[in-house]
């Protein structure tokens, strides 16, 4: 695979203080590192301890509890995001992930939001992503839209779709905001992963990647990744890809498995 890997530190590297990790993922042979949560983090500490490792940030998520289809929350979403753009400037970071609902402890959705219609949560949604596009632009920080698996993980989450995610972006069509296509995700809820990528790979601006079930890494479940990621470069993808998985045993095994790709 010739695509640059990022690790995600949060579930990867677990064993390690999480400042030490970036140095881990570089001797690894990792190009970028990503996390979850920035809210949480001693920023002057994050962008030392890139800049000491020689690794790159790929980004975080940008939007915590707050959600894109809840139209009261539009401005509440949009300062957030705003905070979330410095702080990706703060450490060198690329890019924000965001997503249609709020997003609790786990992963869990914080609101199903049952009392909205379909309507009104799909209309808010595309008019508060045209304002985060715009934030992109202006900021330079890209902005990926992440649909996510209703089946196991994220019960209730409104954008659940390949072609939502990125029908949205293409009728916005700002460079600066495209798909987090995260095969792990989009196996469990629609499978036809060549399909879907063929179709829509020019709106990916970041994937991600584990393996079904359990999120471990290739080749501990069913998803071809060799296949996978070949038609990504047939598709014409050039991205990163982000390694979002849960060891299935150690750090190092499930290192071993990612550099064979």
């Amino acid at each position: 695979m010739i695509l640059q890997k990022a690790a995600c530190i949060e579930p990867m590297y677990s064993e390690l203080p999480f400042l030490e990790r970036f140095q881990a993922a570089k001797a690894d042979g990792f190009q970028f590192v990503e996390f979850w949560s920035w809210t949480d983090k001693d920023l002057d500490a994050v962008k030392a301890a890139a800049e000491s490792a020689g690794i790159g940030i790929a980004g975080f998520n940008g939007d915590a509890a707050l959600s894109l289809i809840d139209p009261s929350q539009k401005e509440a979403y949009l300062d957030f995001l705003r905070q979330s753009v410095e702080a990706a400037k703060k450490v060198g970071a690329r890019s924000l992930t965001i997503h249609s609902n709020g997003l609790g402890e786990g992963g869990a959705v914080i609101d199903h939001y049952n009392s909205l219609s379909h309507t009104v949560k799909l209309c808010a949604m595309f008019d508060t992503l045209r304002e985060c596009a715009e934030i992109a632009e202006r900021s330079g920080i890209a902005m990926n839209l992440e649909p996510l698996n209703t089946t196991t993980d994220h019960a209730g989450n409104f954008l659940r779709s390949t072609q939502m995610a990125a029908e949205m972006t293409r009728l916005i069509g700002s460079p600066k905001l495209r798909v987090l296509y995260d095969v792990y995700h989009m196996q469990l809820n629609e499978g036809s992963l060549c399909d879907n990528i063929r179709a829509y790979g020019d709106q990916f601006g970041h994937i991600h990647v584990a393996d079904v079930p359990g999120r471990h890494e290739p080749g501990t479940g069913e998803i071809n990744y060799p296949n996978v990621l070949a038609c990504l470069e047939e598709a014409g993808y050039t991205g990163l890809v982000g390694f979002e998985l849960i060891p299935k045993t150690t750090t190092a095994q499930a290192v071993k498995a990612i550099m064979s790709l």
